[in-house]
């Protein structure tokens, strides 16, 4: 069956559904992976995105549901220039198209996935319409598209209740805005504690449990929405005791103390973004999805100090709170499939909480 991609600005994409056959609007962003596509599926920071994958064959090693970063995908939509439909790999459980079918998540394959990214970077992410109607009227469709907003997503990622998995090490509060099951993971294979909280829970109830250390989630959309999310964690800067944040989370304390945070033109989304550390001068691939960052022209010197900054385009990618055991980055290093060279961030976590590497 036919599908069509059409863009705000009036570009129109065909190709091949897969997937769900049902309409959707959502931004469109791409991500410069080249492996890991289940994990993009299924990371909730993608929601209400559709994202067009930039290497041009997706779906070649099958799905393996213990792969998964979330419970179920949240993304709005797929897009892809060729689709794998029989996959090869001693772990796989099921095929890309299937699994889009399952979660009713509408795809579209066999576009000129290239000429899209380029008038991503070229104009910034826009909002996009992916369907199977080939009766579509351009002039119905783009106000429609204009009028798009991803909103608050966080809430509709976050846990519902409470969680833990168990460990003999250092206790860690783990607020969920939109975590990666990895985070959680990276955590208790070093021994810790990690006790999992839905992302509007009161800094009272956390700091009540006295953790031994903090972790501030990744997540979606805009952090300037998160209003009461941003009140609890200044109550957690305030307490004495350890946070490191990833993501959302280090632009949530950002804003928590009084920076500012900004919308990049086309985002940072993959697996080889080098970031760049400031007190060593050593650089590292890291894996990254985000749409916003710090604005560090705001920052306070006696607050935060940047860092990490990202190579490519020099935007902030981590802060260094002055008088405080708190270091927040934006990209990350718990990234599943990889790389893993900033995974010893988590390392640095555990020594600040006390504990033993």
């Amino acid at each position: 069956m036919k599908a069509f991609l059409i863009l705000e600005d009036g570009h129109v994409f065909t190709g091949t559904s897969i997937g769900s056959e049902r309409e959707v609007i959502s931004e469109i962003v791409f991500n410069t992976s080249m492996t890991g596509y289940l994990e993009v599926l299924t990371d909730p920071s993608y929601a209400g995105q559709a994202v067009a994958m930039t290497y041009p064959l997706i779906g070649n090693y099958g799905i393996k549901f213990a792969d998964m970063e979330s419970k179920r995908p949240y993304l709005k939509g797929y897009i892809v220039r060729e689709l794998s439909r029989m996959p090869s790999n001693f772990r796989c459980e099921g095929t890309i198209q299937d699994f889009l079918k399952k979660h009713d998540i509408p795809g579209i394959a066999g576009i000129d996935t290239r000429a899209l990214t380029k008038i991503l970077r070229e104009k910034g992410t826009m909002n996009g319409m992916i369907t199977t109607n080939e009766n579509y009227k351009l002039d119905e469709i783009i106000p429609r598209l204009k009028e798009f907003t991803v909103g608050n997503v966080v809430d509709e990622v976050t846990c519902s209740e409470k969680s833990v998995l168990k460990g003999n090490g250092k206790r860690v509060a783990l607020l969920d805005f939109g975590a990666k099951n990895n985070i959680a993971k990276s955590l208790n294979k070093r021994g810790c504690e990690v006790t999992i909280y839905p992302a509007h829970t009161s800094a009272e109830e956390i700091l009540a449990s006295k953790p031994d250390g903090i972790m501030l989630s990744n997540g979606p959309g805009d952090p300037k929405s998160c209003i009461a999310i941003i009140e609890e964690v200044k109550k957690l800067y305030a307490s004495d005791i350890p946070i490191f944040a990833i993501c959302l989370g280090h632009q949530l304390m950002a804003l928590a103390t009084g920076a500012d945070t900004k919308r990049l033109k086309y985002g940072h989304r993959g697996g080889n973004h080098p970031v760049k550390d400031l007190a060593t001068g050593r650089v590292y691939i890291s894996s990254q999805n985000h749409g916003y960052v710090v604005d560090t022209d705001t920052l306070k010197p006696d607050i935060a100090t940047p860092a990490f900054i990202n190579v490519n385009d020099g935007t902030n990618e981590g802060l260094a709170y002055t008088g405080k055991n708190i270091f927040t980055v934006q990209f990350h290093p718990e990234a599943c499939p990889g790389p893993q060279d900033s995974s010893y961030l988590f390392d640095r976590f555990i020594e600040m909480m006390g504990g033993e590497n």
